[in-house]
């Protein structure tokens, strides 16, 4: 399947703002560290008003990135994929006749488990994927990749706040489970009707503000002497628990 957008930088002023003002969606925006004239400015009221994630960076990092040597000490990092909207995941799921199936993803990081997760929530029947929009990995080329085409057939949300978008799906009749190996094994769990499934970051889990908004904490029974599952592999676990409840009835 051929993938329908490739991640790609932008260097210079004249071409990141051009991005900016023609609704490419940009992921990350490197900015020389304390560099305020005119144009940059411009470039940072652009990305605050597109909630771009900014970060200020040393010229040397700037010179790494760069693939023409003319930065002018700003890069923009655009997205590989369009984002969806919240709403046409739920849209794809009264096209479909089902109750909505959505996974939350609070904070992964790794390029490859978001391509693994965005992977199984196809597979999984899962109607759509939500992302945060800070200090999360977006569509990138690698996350293309390692999601293996799923990426063409499975809207991939993008939200400021993952809290109040779980609020805001509770509105439209969604329940919410979160992983967390001090939860109630999933087994125990009714996991059956429009569920949202939440999955933590790889170091430290679900946070505290996203799980007290969860009605469950499902545990993955583990019987090994590690102490924990891949972030990707738990989401495949629970999304599969989620799939075998469906198909009882």
């Amino acid at each position: 399947m051929e993938e329908k957008f490739q991640e790609s930088k932008v260097e210079g002023r004249n071409a990141v703002l051009e991005a900016f003002r023609s609704g490419r969606v940009v992921d990350k925006l490197f900015v020389l560290e304390r560099c305020e004239d005119g144009p940059v400015r411009t470039i940072l009221r652009e990305a605050k008003k597109h909630d771009t994630m900014v970060r200020f960076v040393k010229k040397e990092r700037l010179d790494q990135m760069s693939e023409t040597g003319k930065h002018q000490g700003v890069i923009a990092m655009t997205a590989a994929y369009d984002y969806a909207e919240v709403e046409d995941i739920l849209n794809k799921a009264r096209e479909k006749g089902e109750p909505p199936f959505v996974v939350v993803l609070d904070n992964i990081e790794d390029p490859h488990n978001l391509g693994a997760i965005i992977r199984t929530a196809n597979l999984a029947g899962a109607h759509g994927v939500v992302i945060p929009k800070n200090r999360a990995v977006g569509l990138t080329a690698t996350v293309a990749r390692t999601s293996a085409g799923a990426l063409n057939y499975t809207p991939v949300a993008r939200v400021t706040n993952i809290a109040r978008t779980i609020e805001e799906l509770k509105k439209e009749g969604l329940w919410f489970v979160c992983a967390d190996m001090g939860g109630t094994s999933m087994y125990q769990l009714d996991l059956k009707g429009p569920i949202g499934l939440v999955i933590g970051n790889e170091g430290e889990g679900v946070s505290r503000m996203v799980k007290e908004k969860c009605d469950f904490v499902a545990s993955i029974p583990m019987k090994g002497d590690i102490d924990s599952l891949n972030a990707s592999v738990a989401a495949g676990v629970l999304a599969y628990e989620i799939v075998r409840q469906r198909l009882l009835g």
